[in-house]
């Protein structure tokens, strides 16, 4: 039998601070969102909330069959990437049925766990593809993070990695695209002063933000990755040079001094979720794009400070300082440098000249996911998640249809479809009365949610549909305009999925630590729960299945959290029989069509986890999960292949108090080293079908 881990392969995390973002750390509160959660939400709109317009919705499915509270007992094993802890077993294992499940899902459920390594079930092992810091232009060095320089971090992978696309180059390559979201300054440089930063750290940051290509080789056998030199491999990052298309491209509002054209940026920030188009190029969302820029205070011009503060900009030195070394952080000599971030930017990862484009007609917000999805008529429609406490969910529709084929004529054409099209945003609507949701989360009459919406126009081209607003600034101030026509405030829409046969688009709304708070909304039965910290996964069905319809009928699919609290739902599954889980964020799905869902800052104790999940069939709702990552880690940009799982680790060891003199995570190097965000591959050990 193996060893079982040591006591320094069991990193115990310091208290958090935070009580805001679920289980989340202050330290990542910090870096990655400005603190967002510490501050009022940014909508101060009196627009309906989701669970306001829909409480009481009765279903036609019956009532959650067990209450029953989850149970661990023995024998799982724990996968890690350090060698030294490579056959780590852990007495722990899920009493969920064992391996029984859909086909795809037929695995020993992980338990949760607080080990710093990734922990996978029995049958299978791992491989890191790649780290932060490791060569991705030639002339790289190898990375020391003693020795870092922001000319060297310009030709190495990136810092904290959020999305991942993985795309076929020939019969042994693949093209990796990987988004880096933030930097975490104080677990990246010794000694490090968040209150006098250096410019080298600054622009060691401003190389670590962005994307990474990076072409990687198979081993078809073991099905291991391996990046290695290309033509194809590039760095985008905060200095690159990119470009404004489309309805807005040129608009007064991204005018800068050091751009008066306002159709020339640099730089792409916060990158998080994204999307593949049918295409072939990668999608990328800005998210928290606010929290880099300093000064906001000292804006005195009334509609440009209201501007500002729809978007979450405030107070005056920023977390990183940043505007000390550029003035185009520095909201006060800069104010139009802010509406420049925000977007969803497209790349060609087959093209290492193409210049990144940010894609206007598709709004400006918080951008979390850029999903595709093609009607019958050939046409590309987006979903686009606002990943802020009471924002919206938004969709595009392009107004030509896609060219097949990959001439240079197909491709010219497809690269116009995401600048010539109508943005919606979206409002729910419920019939049944509230009396029955108590906010204890205690479900209605017969044991569901469900409801209608409707996707209300914003702007086509350069004609706006919302009264007092022009095109232009519906494009650069959409939350604006989804205020103005009363879109419906959702809880923190973060990744967006369509299911890959039948077109339902799957919504993870993380979590909502103001649900019911003083002055908030209260608990619905959208969000049954008072102070939401574990979020649900919400079921969006177009009508007739037709991708550009502009009503739908919705239903909530998870009520996260433990499945012993009452308050929690899995599609009717017994409760007995399904893996915790908490903060839904990215989302994927597999061959067989099952959903697969990774968190960030579950609030249940554990590490963060990837988790699938059946979705029809006798196994709806019974929700497995299939690995855990590193303390203080998140899961993030899964991508699910029939013998292989990606995951990203993003921000190890990114705990309260933790430096890169006391590390709160040492994988994956081991003792002695400090934590680096990375992509992990993880595949059965027979090289067979996962979850088969």
């Amino acid at each position: 039998m193996p060893p079982r881990p040591t006591t320094d392969q069991r990193i115990i995390p310091l208290p958090l601070a935070s009580t805001n973002h679920a289980g989340r750390s202050a330290l990542t509160c910090r870096y990655r969102c400005g603190d967002a959660c510490f501050h009022e939400a940014p909508n101060t709109s009196d627009n309906p909330y989701l669970g306001d317009v829909i409480a009481g919705v009765l279903s036609r499915r019956s009532l959650l069959r067990s209450t029953a509270v989850l149970s661990l007992a023995a024998a799982g094993t724990a996968a890690v990437a350090s060698p030294a802890a490579a056959d780590v077993e852990l007495d722990v294992e899920l009493r969920l049925g064992g391996s029984r499940g859909a086909r795809g899902l037929r695995f020993d459920p992980v338990a949760h766990n607080k080990l710093d390594a990734v922990v996978t079930p029995a049958a299978y092992e791992q491989d890191v593809v790649i780290r932060w810091g490791d060569p991705v232009l030639p002339g790289a060095p190898a990375f020391d993070h003693t020795k870092q320089t922001a000319a060297a971090q310009a030709k190495q992978f990136g810092f904290n990695v959020d999305y991942l696309a993985l795309l076929e180059l020939d019969h042994d390559r693949l093209v990796l695209v990987a988004n880096h979201e933030y930097t975490s300054e104080q677990v990246m440089f010794a000694g490090y002063s968040s209150a006098n930063p250096t410019r080298e750290q600054v622009e060691i940051a401003w190389a670590a933000h962005g994307l990474s290509v990076v072409v990687l080789e198979e081993q078809r056998r073991s099905c291991k990755l391996s990046p290695i030199k290309h033509r194809l491999n590039r760095r985008i990052t905060a200095t690159s040079k990119l470009q404004f298309t489309g309805p807005a491209a040129g608009s007064a509002f991204l005018k800068t001094s050091v751009d008066p054209t306002g159709r020339t940026v640099l730089g792409t920030l916060n990158n998080c979720g994204g999307g593949v188009t049918p295409w072939g190029t990668v999608l990328s969302g800005e998210e928290n794009f606010n929290q880099y820029f300093g000064n906001a205070d000292l804006v005195t011009d009334p509609a440009t400070k209201a501007r500002l503060a729809r978007y979450g900009l405030r107070g005056l030195a920023s977390e990183r300082k940043w505007e000390r070394f550029d003035k185009r952080f520095d909201v006060a000599q800069e104010p139009n440098e802010t509406n420049r971030h925000g977007w969803v930017v497209e790349i060609d990862p087959f093209d290492p000249d193409f210049v990144p484009r940010k894609r206007t007609a598709l709004g400006r917000f918080k951008h979390e996911a850029a999903e595709p999805r093609l009607t019958s008529d050939g046409r590309v429609v987006l979903y686009m998640g606002d990943d802020e406490r009471f924002d919206y969910f938004y969709k595009y529709v392009s107004k030509n249809r896609v060219k097949h084929g990959r001439s240079e004529s197909a491709r010219r054409h497809n690269l116009t479809l995401l600048d010539e099209g109508t943005l919606y945003v979206a409002k729910f609507t419920g019939d049944s009365p509230a009396a029955e949701i108590d906010g204890t989360g205690t479900l209605p009459a017969d044991g569901a949610f469900d409801g209608t919406g409707e996707w209300v126009a914003l702007a086509s081209g350069n004609k706006s549909f919302v009264p007092g607003m022009t095109a232009e600034e519906v494009y650069v101030f959409t939350r604006l305009a989804a205020d103005k026509v009363g879109a419906t405030k959702m809880d923190r829409p973060e990744d967006v999925e369509p299911h890959p046969d039948n077109g339902t688009v799957y919504i993870a709304l993380t979590n909502n630590s103001d649900r019911g708070a003083a002055g908030k909304a209260a608990p619905d039965e959208a969000n049954p729960r008072t102070r939401n910290r574990h979020g649900q996964i919400m079921e969006v069905m177009e009508s007739r299945n037709n991708a550009a319809a502009t009503s739908f009928r919705w239903r909530l699919f998870l009520v996260c959290g433990d499945p012993a609290d009452p308050s929690t739902y899995f599609a009717g599954f017994p409760k007995d029989k399904v893996s915790a889980v908490s903060c839904p964020d990215n989302l994927a799905f597999d061959r067989h069509g099952n959903l697969w869902i990774a968190t960030d800052g579950s609030a249940l104790g554990s590490n963060d986890g990837l988790f699938g999940v059946a979705v029809d069939g006798r196994y709806r709702g019974q929700v497995k999960q299939f690995l855990t990552v590193p303390v203080g880690a998140e899961t993030c940009g899964p991508i699910i292949e029939e013998r292989r799982i990606v995951v990203a680790v993003q921000h190890p060891g990114e705990l309260d108090g933790a430096t890169v003199e006391k590390p709160g995570s040492t994988w994956p190097g081991g003792p002695g080293t400090i934590a680096r965000p990375s992509v992990v591959a993880v595949r059965r050990s027979d090289r067979g079908r996962i979850g088969d």
